[in-house]
């Protein structure tokens, strides 16, 4: 089972058992799961990219203000 499967459960376990259950950290902790496995995945499958590409990914991922807290 990878780690988004194993987080959707664990949402709807917590709904399951409260209906209003606050699930607003799984939830985004599932989609970074998700989002991880999409690009590994697209890594392992993709040539090498150059570091002008990998630097071009990299902005999609840091926040607007390029701060990582």
């Amino acid at each position: 089972m990878s780690s988004w499967t194993k987080t959707r459960s664990q949402i709807a376990h917590a709904k399951r058992r409260d209906p209003n259950a606050d699930v607003t950290e799984l939830r985004r902790k599932m989609k970074a799961e998700r989002l991880e496995a999409y690009v590994a995945q697209a890594v392992a499958e993709a040539p090498p990219l150059t570091p002008d590409q990998l630097d071009r990914i990299a902005v999609l991922l840091r926040p607007a203000g390029g701060d990582a807290s």
